[in-house]
């Protein structure tokens, strides 16, 4: 399926150099794996199924996770009538319309194609934005789907939570059952459990490095898409300083999420985690589509050469 929204070659192949690394770290993780449970059936059978879950399910997950629900027509005709109008635009099939009612400003897709696309936005969003810009947000997460970077990313982030897992499960064994352990399986637990936390970080640090350049392509393909990249930036600044003034505590229980989001769910001091973020800087994002407007403006002049 190939939409209207502009293609991004440099998007396409960091997803492909993303998960080929990704792939030789599952690698390295699923021999981890089996010296840990001494079982490679067990191993193949437990880590395939929750892929597999992770994968089909990831809508209903991540839904769930965010207290969403699937509304219809009749209850947001406003916010259906932006989807429709904006799939027909890109040439691509409708996604499920969700709205997750919490104070957050923020919106998500999620899904693992475009037949089975879900987009969700939060209560918080709806009641901040003008219709210029929520259009802009959505065209955002539209862009998401057709790039088929929301599946790199669901894919991408299963490796890292089932290298936490094993982490966990690693040190708390050993934690609560080294007294009846001999002396090499307690090596073996450690080096399980360095292998695993190398895993997690490389992960960690290579979808980061993705998920940043994602959302400025995001960003540059919806603007492109609705030719309206002010409305998109004046969105971006509005949500960024309303989540800013969220208090921290509120915000933590949605930052397992942030590689999702429309922006992620900081504070006003993030600090140390800015560095580690899943999105770019706003004023990085607003910079890219100052850019875009200004050769829009200059191709909207009569007269001037391409």
């Amino acid at each position: 399926m190939r939409s209207r929204f502009r293609s991004d070659r440099g998007l396409t192949v960091r997803m492909r150099v993303t998960l080929f690394l990704l792939g030789l770290l599952y690698v390295a993780f699923v021999a981890a794996l089996i010296v840990l449970l001494k079982s490679w059936v067990l191993v193949v059978v437990v880590v395939a199924g929750m892929l597999g879950a992770q994968y089909w399910f990831s809508d209903r997950i991540a839904l769930f996770a965010m207290r969403g629900r699937v509304v219809e027509r009749e209850e947001y005709p406003e916010l259906h009538a932006v989807v429709d109008r904006l799939s027909a635009l890109a040439d691509m099939p409708g996604p499920v319309v969700a709205v997750s009612e919490i104070d957050m400003p923020n919106a998500f897709a999620t899904g693992r194609d475009a037949d089975h696309a879900v987009v969700c936005v939060t209560t918080g969003l709806l009641r901040r934005l003008e219709p210029a810009e929520l259009e802009g947000v959505l065209a955002h997460e539209l862009s998401h789907v057709a790039h088929k970077d929301v599946a790199v990313i669901t894919i991408a982030s299963f490796l890292g939570v089932i290298a936490g897992l094993v982490v966990r499960f690693a040190f708390y064994s050993q934690l609560f059952g080294g007294g009846r352990r001999d002396q090499n399986t307690a090596v073996v637990f450690a080096a399980v459990m360095g292998v695993s936390a190398a895993v997690y970080a490389l992960s960690f640090l290579l979808i980061r490095a993705l998920s940043r350049y994602r959302e400025l392509a995001a960003d540059r393909a919806a603007a492109l898409l609705t030719g309206r990249p002010s409305a998109l930036a004046s969105a971006l600044t509005k949500v960024t300083g309303d989540i800013a003034r969220i208090p921290s505590k509120d915000l933590r229980t949605v930052q397992a999420f942030n590689a999702f989001y429309f922006t992620p769910a900081l504070g006003s001091e993030p600090g140390v985690a800015r560095l580690f973020s899943t999105h770019p800087g706003l004023e990085q994002r607003l910079a890219q589509l100052g850019r875009i407007s200004a050769e829009l403006g200059e191709a909207a002049t009569p007269g001037k050469a391409d």
